[in-house]
């Protein structure tokens, strides 16, 4: 009878033990859930490299400078007679910039120079990506949201008259449409502004540009037209500046990627999906993403882009040197020229096509590969974007049942016996399956319009893409997945290697030809991991 009495205690001093530990650890889980510690890669670095702030010797085949470009120095000025721009202009030049972060910049570079040819006040680009109605924060325009714009018609003020909007009694006559648009190519030449423009600037006063390729200017013009070649290069590399937020988390972010002593290497893989489908590399993926580019591919055909045949072996693209360097082919490369495991890896780019599962392989060969989201906290990140509006629930609701005529009619339709078995009874659809960009390609045959969240995230991507291209200009090392593909858009790496070049032409870039690359990699497909 003692004993079960003891049994008794016991078990009630272990029940109420129990209970006690889980009121601890529900408590601490409500007062701590708000302030969970982040992965931070300023601590993980420090530990790799334990003799922070001493003095490291690098390597001067992978990090020195190129001597042979040494001499070179950035130069943008003017260097014959260059008049200040008039205060009587033939009129105003507005316009409307699609696209993304590398089209953005490229087209306002174009819409400066354009300004300066037909001696027109250019009222500062409207970008589509970051407009109001894009669910951005109240706080800026939709060109401050990228740029800094008191600095860019400071900056620009002995080149172009620029003006913030159109005077009011302009602005009521715009939105009724009675001003001529044009939509240039990427292409134009000066003489289609001279001769198709400039009368219609003259005539009334203002002239609307809706520029969709990336540029609306051809890239190089003829050597009488140097100074506008230079002007160029003073929208890229001076004026277009970004906001003092950006700059300053941005060059946060290479100071904790250089607190450990050592140098660092940015990469930009360079997969996007235009550029891909582009270049008919879409049997270079899988899945989902195959059929992604196809259909991009085919709607680049429809609109005229491509001349070119549908289905295309991606095999010999890749071959041709057409196709990006995959992030396992960069890795090994990088181990092959002498990057050892422990090398800091700045990863670059807003969004990669393909997702985290290409990364793996790189990854697993450079353990100290970062991002922004990694060098950030996100406080950080959310304070840039600034105060947003809540957007209206995306709930997805299932489609109508059909009924029992239809599924009748569907079942004599459903060709010659015998037939297979009936499918299964429809599994609930879960709100994670409908999320993210390309569910809609599982049960659609046209792509649907962005959602009012997907709208707001191509806008944040724009930030992204800064912080990004500041870390990158910075690098010790580049090294580009993909870059001068052929297509005629600009691309982000092509415009850091101009940056960087501009700055500091002998800072190490690299420019792999990724046709001999390819073919390398084919010699040594069976043994691309043997340490030779």
């Amino acid at each position: 009878m003692a004993f079960k009495s003891k049994i008794k205690w016991v078990a009630l001093f272990v029940l109420t033990l129990s209970l006690a530990s889980l009121v601890a650890h529900l408590s601490m889980t409500k007062f701590s859930s708000m302030n969970l510690v982040q992965y931070s890669a300023k601590e993980a670095l420090i530990h790799d490299f334990p003799n922070t702030g001493s003095p490291t010797r690098r390597n001067k085949r992978l990090w020195g400078a190129v001597r042979s470009l040494e001499s070179l120095q950035p130069h943008a000025n003017p260097r014959s007679s260059y008049p200040v721009p008039d205060e009587n202009t033939n009129g105003f030049i507005y316009a409307k910039v699609f696209g993304g972060f590398e089209k953005i910049r490229s087209s306002i570079c174009d819409l400066v120079t354009i300004s300066r040819l037909l001696n027109a006040t250019l009222v500062i680009p409207e970008i589509q990506q970051s407009t109001r109605s894009k669910g951005v924060s109240y706080k800026f325009k939709s060109f401050s949201y990228l740029y800094d714009e008191e600095q860019f018609i400071m900056l620009l003020k002995n080149d172009v008259n620029i003006v913030k909007s159109l005077p009011e009694y302009l602005k009521a006559a715009r939105r009724r449409s009675e001003f001529p648009t044009f939509k240039p190519k990427n292409s134009a030449s000066p003489n289609f502004y001279v001769k198709e423009v400039l009368p219609n600037l003259k005539k009334a006063k203002v002239v609307g540009l809706i520029v969709t390729d990336g540029g609306c200017l051809k890239s190089i013009l003829p050597p009488s037209m140097s100074e506008f070649q230079r002007l160029r290069c003073r929208v890229a590399f001076h004026a277009l500046q970004f906001r003092p937020e950006i700059q300053i988390l941005g060059l946060r972010m290479v100071e904790r990627l250089r607190v450990s002593g050592q140098p660092f290497l940015a990469y930009h893989p360079g997969l996007v999906r235009d550029t891909l489908a582009y270049h008919g590399c879409a049997e270079l993926f899988q899945d989902v993403h195959t059929e992604l580019i196809q259909y991009r591919r085919a709607q680049l055909i429809k609109q005229g882009i491509i001349n070119d045949e549908l289905s295309v072996d991606s095999h010999s693209r890749r071959e041709n040197g057409s196709c990006p360097l995959m992030p396992e082919e960069v890795g090994l490369l990088l181990r092959a020229l002498g990057y050892p495991s422990k090398t800091i890896i700045y990863l670059a780019g807003s969004k990669t096509f393909g997702g985290q599962r290409l990364l793996i392989p790189l990854r697993a060969l450079f353990g100290n590969l970062v991002d922004r989201t990694t060098l950030c906290s996100k406080t950080e990140l959310s304070d840039l974007v600034g105060p947003e509006a809540p957007l209206p629930a995306d709930i997805f609701r299932l489609p109508l049942p059909k009924s029992e005529q239809q599924l009748i009619d569907q079942w004599k339709r459903a060709g010659p016996r015998p037939r297979p078995l009936p499918p299964p009874p429809d599994r609930p659809i879960y709100q994670h399956e409908k999320e993210g960009w390309y569910a809609w390609i599982l049960e659609k045959d046209k792509e649907p319009d962005p959602s009012p969240m997907e709208h707001r995230m191509q806008a944040h991507r724009l930030i992204w893409d800064a912080l990004d291209y500041i870390v990158s200009v910075e690098a010790d090392a580049l090294f580009p997945g993909f870059n001068n593909d052929g297509s005629g858009w600009p691309d982000f790496s092509g415009l850091v290697i101009g940056q960087r070049l501009y700055e500091r032409a002998s800072s190490r870039t690299y420019r792999p030809d990724r046709k001999t690359i390819a073919a390398l990699f084919n010699i040594t497909r069976d043994d691309m991991y043997l340490p030779k």
